[in-house]
């Protein structure tokens, strides 16, 4: 359970980062406001996610999904610039999460 509150939080890791770049400094108002639910939702749920792993792994895990996740929605909706060298980084970090939450240990 704790590793699927931190699956849940890398994604709300995309949103937040997502929202952030939305409210144009926070200029914007309901980008502003998705933003703020956003973060405390994915913090939150970190929170609760490491009363029962190792910081190490679980933090990993949640920005590798957040940063994954956020640069796959920029060249889907937001027209990032899409490489062979960011897709094969992508990959690769997404590799990582998964033998990051493969090693990491419960308490």
């Amino acid at each position: 359970m704790a590793w699927l509150l931190v699956v849940v939080a890398g994604i709300l890791e995309t949103g937040f980062a997502v929202c952030l770049k939305l409210s144009h400094g926070f200029t914007r108002l309901w980008p502003t406001v998705a933003f703020c639910s956003f973060a405390l939702g994915s913090f939150g749920l970190l929170t609760l996610s490491l009363k029962k792993l190792d910081v190490g792994p679980a933090y990993a895990v949640w920005t590798g999904i957040g940063a994954a996740g956020t640069a796959i929605y920029g060249m889907v909706f937001l027209g990032d610039l899409v490489s062979t060298l960011k897709l094969v980084s992508i990959s690769l970090v997404i590799v990582g999460v998964i033998g990051l939450q493969l090693s990491g240990s419960a308490h």
